[in-house]
């Protein structure tokens, strides 16, 4: 547990600068374009001395700004630098820019980064002698302090070594090649070949890695166990041997005393090396030497070490990173990175044809996790990974793509739903006692029709939104029809967001009537939405996108503000008594702020409340009829009327209808225009008005076109009207002259 002292506080001044620095200080250059990551750094370190050093802060805000600063200072010991700054890639240029244009090899360079998806590539920590890599969340003060520690001790050696022994590049070089090792086993074999080539020796020799036995429950145990991790010359057979197993006594008994007393042995016909570890996984090197070594070259091994002991961190640390990118630790299969690349290679090697992506989605897997347990879920994923992995592992690829999405890669004949689906037919055993029946979607897409990974993985994704538009269980093929539409809907989103910021949407106003009188009552307010050729888009084109995008919420605010706005005009203007009607989308009414927006839009705009009326759909009011009528109630309590728009088009419970606080039925445009094309039309329509009469609630109907439906609706006994033989929808500007000539 973390005490209060090592977590990274923010400063709210700036360290003061230094104009004068004493020789036995050290620099620290800061290299990141958030402010607030400078004042903790700088507040973290600050008054304290490492190895020794004060040390002194250098800032700099962008690379450009480093590189600079980096011509202007020298001896500057430790670069803390962030990955991600004016660009994705901006440290890692630098980094190449301070290591082969500006042949800056001795300051030590931490990377640092919020954003783990960009760590570096393991060629880059290779190039460019890199000494650690960390996420910010990760540096504690404590750490940061263990970092900039070593990595400043490493300076300082670097320095000294520098100044005694050109040997110092032969180094560097060195651990450049050992990060570039991938693994233990070939990281160790390198250890091995430096330190001859250091010495000038033959690569005799062997290194043991020490490890931590753990029992089943993840503790250690008491004993370490070590195990040859490499070897060269005579003794190359030992590799993966125990210790204890190697019949020389010479030789065991050096590596033993070094890793227990954790110290380098200088014998006159053998050298030990200890390489320390955090993690305590020490481990250690045996080379002959055919004499004592001389004082320069022990202090040179001194050196080695360190740098190395440091180099050894990096390899676990990008071994940890690449696990984390490309093995998936719960189902133990590759991940969507890895995934992606597998394509990639079919792609670039032309061997796509035949090949087919298919995506399976697990139904309702979030309801499952809701209901038993994210336990019980993570154990349907093993078993789903275990499935698909005996079947599938040696004839396709197999990965994790998202929380409850897998993904195969495969010939065509063996990825397809026949293929597939059998194989997750049978229940699932849980915890080896309770049988889990699975529900799947499924989705492909040709591998011979796309042009990266991500494609692939894209057009899998539409097939399967479109397998579920049919309900849970069924499975689609992607195909250009699929992702013409999906562009269109895309661009159609896009335009609508821009449409919104630029306010070319605006407000359209249709007059709703008495029916007997033809007297105006109030207006509904439409939103209408005109592109840049001038061309009207349909309200059933762009408020479905609205609501999918999470837009309808600040589009039906403001449609809220405008009509509302209007109807106080409207009053000010001498109309008083006039309704305002606002539709309601599902996503509106479901948002938790939704009843205090229109609280604050009726006080804002000084509207009356019971000249305010919302209407919401009947699949709205029927959605959760125990919430809704919460809702309402609380709607109610504000002043409002609630009218059900559509009704008839849905199936409505009569019970909850009845209980629901509900002033007016909107007789769906559908049955107003069948209601003189016989009598079926017109039964519909007298029923939905006798169920009105019976709750006591007005009816109004909309879609009037003709003198005939109106006189129809009269005879049927509904209360008011709205359509095209009223008015069409009008501009805000246009209202006061329809009242006038209509009045």
């Amino acid at each position: 547990m973390q005490s209060d002292d090592d977590l990274l506080t923010f400063a709210d001044e700036r360290e003061s600068p230094l104009t004068a620095v004493a020789v036995h200080t050290r620099k620290i250059l800061i290299v990141d374009d958030d402010e607030d990551v400078h004042q903790a750094t700088t507040f973290a370190l600050q008054g304290l001395e490492i190895l020794g050093h004060p040390l002194i802060f250098l800032h700099a805000y962008s690379a450009r700004e480093a590189e600079s600063l980096l011509a202007q200072e020298d001896n500057i010991a430790v670069i803390l630098l962030d990955v991600v700054m004016e660009s994705e890639d901006a440290g890692l240029r630098l980094v190449e820019h301070i290591r082969k244009h500006m042949q800056l090899t001795t300051p030590r360079i931490i990377l640092r980064t919020g954003q783990p998806g960009y760590a570096p590539e393991l060629s880059a920590i290779r190039d460019y002698d890199i000494n650690d890599y960390k996420t910010k969340n990760e540096l504690t003060r404590t750490r940061l302090y263990t970092s900039v520690t070593a990595a400043i001790r490493s300076y300082d050696q670097i320095c000294k070594l520098d100044a005694s022994r050109r040997g110092l590049e032969l180094i560097v070089a060195a651990s450049g090649r050992l990060v570039a090792e991938n693994g233990l086993q070939a990281f160790a074999a390198g250890i091995i070949t430096q330190i001859a080539a250091l010495l000038g020796v033959g690569a005799e020799g062997l290194v043991c890695a020490q490890e931590q036995p753990t029992d089943s429950e993840g503790k250690e145990g008491r004993e370490p166990i070590i195990v040859v991790v490499a070897a060269a010359g005579r003794f190359a057979g030992l590799v993966q041997r125990k210790l204890e197993e190697i019949d020389s006594e010479r030789v065991r008994g050096a590596l033993c005393r070094c890793l227990s007393q954790k110290t380098n042995l200088i014998e006159n016909d053998a050298v030990a090396l200890f390489f320390p570890a955090r993690s305590g996984n020490h481990f250690a090197a045996f080379i002959d030497s055919p004499a004592l070594l001389s004082e320069i070259d022990q202090h040179l091994l001194q050196v080695f070490c360190s740098n190395i002991a440091v180099c050894a961190e990096n390899t676990r640390l990008l071994a940890r990173l690449h696990d984390q990118a490309y093995l998936d630790r719960l189902v133990r299969l590759p991940t969507r990175t890895a995934f992606i690349e597998a394509i990639d290679e079919h792609i670039q090697t032309g061997t796509t044809a035949g090949y087919t992506v298919g995506l399976i989605d697990i139904d309702q897997f979030a309801e499952t996790n809701e209901t038993f347990g994210h336990g019980y879920g993570d154990a349907v994923l093993r078993g789903v990974a275990q499935r698909l992995d005996g079947a599938l592992g040696e004839s396709c690829r197999i990965a994790r793509i998202s929380g409850d999405t897998f993904g195969v890669l495969g010939l065509s004949w063996a990825v397809r739903p026949e293929k597939l689906r059998p194989l997750l037919s049978e229940p699932l055993l849980i915890d080896d006692e309770v049988l889990h029946q699975l529900s799947i979607s499924m989705g492909f897409a040709h591998l011979a029709e796309v042009r990266s990974g991500n494609d692939a993985i894209k057009n899998a994704s539409l097939a399967v939104k479109l397998a579920r538009t049919e309900g849970p269980g069924r499975d689609a093929v992607y195909t250009e029809e699929i992702g013409l539409e999906t562009r269109e809907r895309t661009h159609l989103l896009h335009s609508l967001h821009a449409a919104f910021q630029h306010e070319r949407l605006f407000v359209a106003y249709q007059p709703q009537v008495d029916a007997q009188t033809g007297k105006p009552l109030g207006f509904e307010a439409l939103m209408r939405w005109r592109d840049d050729k001038g061309d009207f888009i349909p309200p059933d084109r762009f408020i479905p996108l609205a609501e999918q995008s999470g837009l309808i919420n600040g589009m039906g605010r403001w449609i809220m503000r405008s009509a509302l706005r209007t109807l106080h005009r409207l009053a000010e203007a001498g109309w008083q008594g006039l309704r305002m009607a606002i539709n309601v989308s599902v996503v509106q009414f479901q948002a938790e702020d939704f009843i205090d927006s229109v609280a604050a839009a009726i006080r804002e705009t000084g509207v009356p409340a019971a000249r305010v009326e919302l209407e919401i759909t009947e699949s709205v009011a029927m959605a959760n009829a125990a919430e809704v009528e919460v809702k309402l109630q609380a709607l109610k309590a504000l002043g409002v009327t609630i009218a059900i728009d559509d009704f008839g088009t849905g199936f409505s419970s009569l019970s909850y209808l009845d209980r629901l606080p509900i002033d007016r039925l909107k007789i769906d445009r559908s049955f107003v225009a069948n209601i003189g094309n016989g009598e079926e039309g017109a039964r519909i329509t007298e029923m939905i008005i006798a169920l009105g009469h019976k709750l006591n609630m007005a009816l109004i109907a909309e879609g009037v076109e003709d003198v005939r439906q109106l006189e129809l609706l009269r005879a049927l006994g509904c209360h008011e009207a709205q359509g095209y033989y009223f008015a069409r929808p009008m501009g805000a500007d246009d209202i006061g002259k329809w009242l006038h000539d209509n009045s």
